[in-house]
């Protein structure tokens, strides 16, 4: 069995590595800006946020939020240029890591009212003040447009 990944050091040792001024801080919250749901989960619009890209970026490519189709959704999308085991998984099955058949099913089945008609696309700039003030609210402005309810964040 292969160990654990330590990825907290092996953060902290990339960083150090890429030459940053200071060590990598994870986010902290004094107040979560969540809150609970308003309606049952059969009659809300869910939006789902990934930080999987809809094109095949470079590592030095500028990095912004994205849309995509709920509706008509890419075969793929990307991730080459983030950090995450390439040797472990892959991401030629999108469903396993964008499973959007799946949220499409539990639509038609009544078990979520709606999707949202695009999906969002959240850049992984690895700075917190740049999605707290910039990137979060752009999302969050699209989210609103698209008048949904509840979100599906899902991590590459």
């Amino acid at each position: 069995m292969a160990e654990p990944v330590e990825y907290m050091e092996k953060s902290r040792r990339f960083y150090e590595a890429q030459g940053f001024d200071r060590a990598y801080r994870w986010a902290t919250f004094d107040e979560v800006p969540f809150t609970g749901m308003q309606q049952p989960l059969a009659e809300a619009r869910l939006g789902v946020i990934t930080t999987a890209p809809t094109y095949d970026r470079l590592n030095t490519d500028a990095r912004a939020v994205d849309t995509g189709s709920t509706i008509d959704p890419p075969e793929r999308l990307y991730g080459n240029d983030l950090s995450w085991d390439k040797q472990a998984t892959h991401m030629e099955d999108r469903e396993s890591y964008f499973p959007i058949d799946y949220l499409r099913l539990a639509v038609e089945e009544g078990a979520i009212g709606s999707l949202s008609p695009r999906f969002y696309c959240a850049p992984t700039s690895y700075s917190q003040r740049e999605t707290l003030e910039e990137d979060g609210p752009e999302i969050l402005k699209m989210c609103k447009e698209d008048q949904v309810d509840i979100a599906l964040l899902i991590p590459l």
